[in-house]
């Protein structure tokens, strides 16, 4: 709706300051000269808005001009409060904060759609951890977000995932993410994006020399590439197994990262195959915790690594040597 874009271009002009009418029109979607035709719109109902054109120019407000919230949609206003499920903030130092920032929110919406979203934030809750994730480590985000926030490089002495003596990195941060309650720097290490998880910083020290990103490359843009490095890493190793049907949705959730091929199920079979990859031979001992629920079929080197890992643990648990 054409008034609900003319907010939205209010709204950014009052957050960033001069904008330029090409980044409007990319960022609502629409034509530079429906930008412009807004604008004028904008004009004429009274928004000190003006144009300036060459190499420094674009679109602002007149100094000092401000408005406030209540051109929120009923769907808008919901949406914010349910913001406030997600917990993100309290590790951030942020809760008390946001608290305040919703009641300010509250306090400018629209009369009719505060019970709305007063509703919301009691009947919607967002949990970002996963069912029996454990304890999560307690994590200081202090030194990071100041990191972050001041454009500064940044020293940390870091450990990786199966080793005890923390390495040393000096980085340029892009920000902070947090993905399934898990927090992140993503980072550039000689101009080539890294991911470190926040609990596995040891020590982290803000330096004096100012950051140095590349060019044109957002958070969003680096989280996007460290993430599809994740994801979509293939398995050195393949495998396919049977899986008991009784067993499979508890199958797909503790292992469905493995999955590089949606379950082979024809809906009435006891077995249903699947295929994994893994990033070794070894990785595949957690098939063991399903017992006789799940068979793997091939490759013979991970079958011989199965049993001889099952030798083992029938080692451990049967009975004593010389028992009758």
């Amino acid at each position: 709706m054409k008034s609900d874009r003319l907010l939205s271009i209010l709204l950014l002009l009052q957050t960033r300051g001069r904008v330029t009418a090409p980044e409007l029109a990319e960022r609502l979607e629409v034509s530079v000269r429906t930008i412009y035709r807004d604008i004028e719109a904008l004009s004429a109902s009274g928004v000190p808005v003006y144009a300036e054109r060459g190499r420094h120019g674009g679109i602002a407000l007149l100094p000092g001009y401000r408005t406030d919230v209540t051109g929120l949609t009923a769907d808008e206003s919901r949406a914010l409060f349910i913001l406030a499920a997600q917990g993100a903030h309290s590790a951030l130092g942020l809760d008390s904060a946001f608290r305040s920032a919703l009641r300010k929110v509250m306090a400018a919406l629209p009369e009719p759609h505060r019970p709305a979203a007063e509703l919301t934030s009691r009947r919607i809750l967002v949990e970002a951890s996963r069912w029996r994730g454990g304890p999560m480590p307690a994590v200081d985000l202090g030194v990071l977000q100041e990191a972050v926030l001041a454009e500064r490089r940044l020293r940390l002495r870091y450990r990786h995932s199966g080793t005890d003596t923390p390495r040393t990195y000096t980085v340029d941060p892009y920000g902070l993410v947090s993905k399934a309650g898990v927090w992140y720097l993503v980072a550039d290490r000689r101009a080539e994006p890294r991911l470190f998880r926040a609990d596995r910083v040891r020590e982290a020290t803000l330096t004096d020399a100012p950051v140095r990103r590349r060019p044109e490359v957002q958070l969003a843009d680096a989280w996007a590439v460290l993430k599809r490095q994740v994801e979509d890493r293939p398995g050195a190793v393949e495998a396919a197994a049977r899986v008991r049907r009784t067993h499979l949705d508890l199958f797909l959730r503790l292992c469905g990262n493995a999955l590089t091929a949606p379950p082979d199920d024809d809906g009435g079979s006891e077995w249903i195959t699947v295929r994994l990859g893994y990033g070794e031979v070894r990785e595949a001992r957690s098939l063991l915790s399903f017992a006789d629920n799940v068979e793997v079929v091939g490759p013979p080197e991970i079958r011989e690594e199965l049993a001889r890992c099952a030798a083992a643990i029938t080692g451990v648990y049967g009975p004593p040597a010389g028992t009758p």
